[in-house]
């Protein structure tokens, strides 16, 4: 298999083959089961308890190995077998009976050490009685839930290393820098839950500990103007969560400016280096658990698990190879440019050594019966010349798990919630809709202010298809008898962008104004960054009982449909991606297919004049839209899926870990004789060389 190869002839092509390593992991078969990871893994390991006693022995010595700096944790040594374990809780039991439910633990703390239990079991007689009686139905006859609420409950987070290297990672005056957008929101709503999540569970547990996240990312000294030139930097609206900025460096000193996610290659194992003794130094100990973001982030994520050995998650956020179509095969094509012969050879390496990987829909993994899933596209493949992939990863795998995000809670609420409306911002959102004034923050004009407002804002491109929606509304009378159309989206003047796509974009809008006299049923208004606004903008269109539209050839997740469902507003949204999972059609929202307009105007038209009818119908499908929200897309559920799968994972990967030593050594081969080759040839491809300080 380690032969290289250098021309297309030779028979001895360098093969990548992971199907030895996992043929031992359990999967299962049926592709409703995909993304559901964790569940199948309950299962598996709960009947391995089940049928064999022995088994029962590495929970032990997993609950008596527990510790936080020192101290001990759950179990001490006075517990050396499964049996005594039993007992020792069944007489705990008995004395936890009798207590009111809300005496605190330090009460019989020091009872429950002699018999061998230390703290981390609850914060009161209550918890630690609900803990106690898991763990002796596991020990009795384990099932997937019951194990899966325990291994939830152990404490073993505390401390988060988040790694996302690439782009301006800031707070403030980020967004729209480049490669700066999505993957930094999410990040920042990500932790916010997730410090509450892990402060609430440690006061459960008992535990007088502070928790702390740190995201990684660059330090870049010419900032231009953000605060990426600071070292640490606490985020807004959490206590113990921080940014933590390390400099790209090489032999030449530290990399002044920005560079593109595509360069970042030469740099990331030195970056991944220093940041290792950041790391310790800001928690003074190992962390807990790693994220990795991207492709870049889960290949530092992948050399800082390896090398500090704690459990690994990885987000890929969009893997680039199913974007750019034949991008393996033409690979040379795309590399001077991209240098995808290194990013996909990370991705590899990253998706193999992590513990479990979350996407936001299971097309991310397995696609859909038209398009191939992300995941799925590094099954097989070649990059010719270089090597070729026999298999790189399985969608059965049950390292797969499906958590999706939600909208910021605090800007995205339901219109109905008149105390926490933001009224001040009416009189700005007015004028933005329907102030006379053309200039270039909004044009078009809206003469029937009665009429509800037909919505949707996105990003003035190809594939997010806002010219096929003005389109489809300009070609159904009857969508436009019934409402206006409002759009936010890029700029309305071309000599503002640099982008070709969008400048085509514009001009097709300016076309379709013109050529359908949309003047009067039509508003255009540029592209809007303040999200506390944008949050009262998808409540005031709710207010005139209108709807939001996601008319995208293709989208990926779809947050802006998770923020107006979050607001109450009635949603149709492209069958194609992700938004396709998120509403249930004609239940929560409505399915569109931008590839038949005619049908999708015809849709909207129908529902629009249903309401216009029966108001309540308009009542019913906003109400039913929060509902699936409420319980499937908030970041509330993320943070307890996300806190609970570290923890599942995190004793899944203690009592396999011979099983996997193998699959390491395979990857530190392939990264050391591969990646590092590539890398070395991509510098030299590279205009890019760095500047001392």
């Amino acid at each position: 298999h380690i032969l290289n190869c250098s021309s297309h002839n030779d028979p001895f092509v360098l093969e990548l083959d992971f199907e030895p390593f996992t043929a031992l992991i359990p999967r299962p078969s049926r592709s409703s089961s995909i993304g559901n990871g964790v569940q199948f893994l309950n299962r598996h390991l709960s009947s391995i308890l089940f049928r064999n006693r022995d088994c029962l022995e590495p929970l032990l010595d997993f609950l008596r190995e527990h510790r936080h700096k020192g101290h001990v944790m759950m179990l001490n040594d006075r517990i050396q077998s499964v049996g005594r374990l039993q007992s020792v809780l069944t007489k705990a039991e008995e004395h936890l009976s009798k207590l009111p439910a809300e005496t605190p633990y330090l009460q019989f703390a020091n009872q429950f050490q002699e018999w061998g239990l230390e703290k981390g079991w609850g914060d009161t007689a209550e918890h630690v009685l609900e803990m106690i009686h898991l763990l002796l139905d596991i020990l009795q006859a384990p099932d997937p839930s019951t194990l899966e609420t325990f291994l939830g409950r152990i404490p073993m987070i505390f401390n988060v290393v988040i790694v996302s290297p690439h782009g301006y990672f800031g707070q403030a005056n980020v967004l729209g820098m480049p490669d700066t957008g999505g993957q930094i929101v999410y990040i920042l709503d990500q932790v916010r839950a997730l410090e509450d999540e892990m402060v609430l569970r440690l006061k459960k547990q008992g535990l007088d500990v502070t928790p702390k996240i740190l995201i990684v990312t660059r330090l870049i000294p010419d900032s231009k103007g953000t605060s990426c030139n600071q070292r640490l930097e606490r985020i807004s609206g959490t206590q113990h969560t921080y940014i933590l900025r390390v400099p790209f460096r090489n032999e030449n000193g530290i990399l002044r400016k920005w560079i593109s996610r595509f360069d970042v290659w030469p740099y990331l194992e030195k970056f991944a280096e220093d940041a290792a003794g950041e790391i310790a130094a800001e928690l003074q100990g190992t962390p807990d658990f790693i994220i990795g973001n991207y492709s870049d982030g889960n290949l530092v994520a992948s050399l800082l698990s390896y090398k500090m050995g704690i459990t690994q998650c990885n987000i890929a956020h969009a893997l680039e190879k199913t974007k750019y179509p034949d991008s393996d095969i033409y690979w040379k094509k795309f590399d001077e440019k991209y240098h995808f012969s290194c990013q996909f050879t990370a991705d590899i390496i990253a998706m193999n050594n992590a513990d479990f990987i979350i996407t936001s829909t299971y097309q991310e993994i397995a696609g859909s019966k038209n398009t191939v899933g992300q995941y799925e596209s590094h099954t097989a493949f070649t990059l010719p010349g270089l090597y070729r992939v026999v298999h790189g990863i399985d969608v059965f795998d049950p390292k797969f798990n499906i958590v999706s995000p939600g909208a910021d809670m605090s800007i995205y609420f339901p219109f109905t919630e008149k105390d926490k409306r933001l009224t001040a911002l009416h009189g700005s959102i007015e004028s933005l809709i329907y102030d006379p004034e053309q200039n270039d923050v909004h044009i078009g004009h809206l003469d029937d202010r009665s009429k509800p407002i037909l919505f949707s804002m996105a990003r003035l491109d190809r594939v997010k298809n806002m010219t096929g929606l003005v389109e489809a509304y300009s070609k159904n009378a009857k969508l436009r008898s019934l409402v206006n159309l409002v759009v936010v989206a890029g700029y309305n003047d071309v000599k503002k962008s640099k982008d070709r796509e969008e400048i085509a974009e514009i001009e097709k809008m300016h076309e379709l104004i013109k050529t359908y006299n949309l003047f009067g049923q039509f508003r255009w208004i540029s592209a809007q960054t303040n999200r506390a606004r944008n949050g009262e903008l998808y409540r005031y269109i709710a207010d005139t009982h209108g709807a939001f539209v996601q008319p995208a050839l293709y989208e990926a997740f779809g947050l802006t449909v998770v923020e107006a469902m979050t607001c109450g507003l009635p949603t149709f949204a492209t069958l194609h991606g992700g938004p396709a999972e998120i509403i249930e059609h004609g239940i929560s929202g409505f399915h569109i297919d931008p590839y038949h307009p005619d049908q999708a105007a015809t849709l909207m038209a129908d529902f629009f004049e249903k309401c216009k009818q029966d108001p309540n119908h308009w009542v019913k499908i906003s109400d039913r839209g929060l509902q699936r929200i409420y319980e499937k897309y908030t970041w509330k559920i993320y943070s307890e899926r996300l806190m609970t799968l570290a923890g599942v994972y995190g004793f899944w990967k203690y009592v396999s870990k011979l099983e996997r030593r193998e699959t390491r050594r395979y990857l530190e081969m392939f990264y050391i004789l591969k990646l590092r080759e590539l890398v070395r040839s991509s510098l030299s491809a590279s205009p890019l060389v760095a500047h001392s300080n």
